[in-house]
This record gives structure tokens, sequence and C-alpha cells, in this order.
């Protein structure tokens, strides 16, 4: 954990803000640029670039990758420099959960990959680049996206503690997190059935 030095008031507006930033469902806002239909009754419903992906519009899919990774950095970004960083870190970890639990879809949200990788980019790019870095080692081996996210969630808190050793506790968050999140995936992946890369 970081040296808290940011006055409690400030670190609970700074993550009131980041959840708002991070609850903005870039998938649905591209899917209807792109008029791609509701994004939730798509593929598995879920609102991040992969789903997007399976409308074949791979544009939509890469704005909303950007978007989905964008938010999690500007958190952090605006956190750091505004108070400082135990409020980077909390203002990434709300913008996580804003995607995940977004207000303005019922609380019904994505597994927030896209989010995290932008959040540990931002917060500290080495180790940004070894968790993405992972997950393109996983998925490139496996072919199985799911599988990358999973190994590159796990994996980040194991850096840390070489490149980032205050923010070993918010990875440890995030793995567990997008565990929870990729269950069903995990469930798919012990029975054979997970979907792999580039397979309909």
């Amino acid at each position: 954990m970081p040296e808290l030095t940011t006055p409690g008031a400030w670190m609970l507006i700074a993550a009131i803000l980041s959840y708002l930033i991070g609850a903005v469902p870039f998938g649905i806002v591209m899917a209807r640029l792109f008029g791609l239909g509701d994004l939730r009754r798509i593929g598995s419903g879920n609102i991040g670039a992969t789903n997007v992906m399976r409308t074949g519009n791979k544009l939509a899919a890469f704005l909303t990758l950007l978007g989905d990774a964008g938010k999690g950095g500007l958190a952090v970004l605006c956190a750091r420099l505004t108070l400082g960083e135990d409020a980077a870190q909390l203002a990434g970890l709300a913008a996580f959960v804003g995607h995940a639990w977004p207000v303005w879809l019922g609380f019904r949200g994505g597994k927030g990959v896209a989010t995290f990788l932008g959040t540990v980019l931002m917060l500290a790019f080495p180790l940004g680049l070894a968790a993405c870095a992972t997950w393109l080692a996983a998925a490139a081996i496996t072919r199985i996206s799911s599988l990358g996210a999973i190994a590159a969630a796990v994996a980040t808190p194991l850096w840390a503690l070489w490149l980032r050793p205050d923010a070993v506790g918010l990875g440890v968050v995030f793995a567990v997190m997008i565990v929870v999140f990729h269950r069903h995936n995990i469930a798919r992946l012990r029975a054979g059935t997970e979907p792999r890369i580039g397979r309909k």
C-alpha cells in the first residue's frame, strides 16, 4: 500500500468521480454509434470489447478497448496530478468498480480486463507492460482470450513485488475480482468448451 497522505474527504471525492468515469459503458456507446444494436443482447451480453468484436466490427471493438482502458488510466492520472499516489490507486480501483457495476446500466457491467490493464499501465508503466505481455503470451499460446486475462491478473501482484511493491495490494484485489468475474469461463476451460480466438 502507498503511504496515505490525502485527506479522507478528498479520497472519497476522488473515488466517486473515478467510479463515474469507470461507469461510462464504451461498448454500449460504440455499439449504438455504429448501429450494431443492443450489445447486451449480442453474444455473451457483456459490454466489453471482446463482445463488441463478436458483432464483426473491428473498429468498434478497438475503440471500445481504447475507451475502457483509457478511463482507468484517466482516473489514475487525474488523481495523481491533483492529490497523490494513494488517491491514484484508489481512483484506479474505483474506475474498475464503475466498469463492473455501472450505475447507468443497473449495476450490470463488464469483467473489467481492459480497465484493469489501463489502470495498471498508468499507475506504473513497467508493471502495465508486464501485465499486457503476460496477457499476450498466454492468449497467443493457448488462443483463449479469457485465459490470457486471468493469467495477466494473477501475475500482476507477482510482477508488482519486483516492479512496484506498493501496488501489490491493489494487484491482489484486481486478481481476485477478475478471477471471480471469469468463473464461468473457468468452468468452460475445465470442461474444454471455452471458445478459442478466431473460432466462432
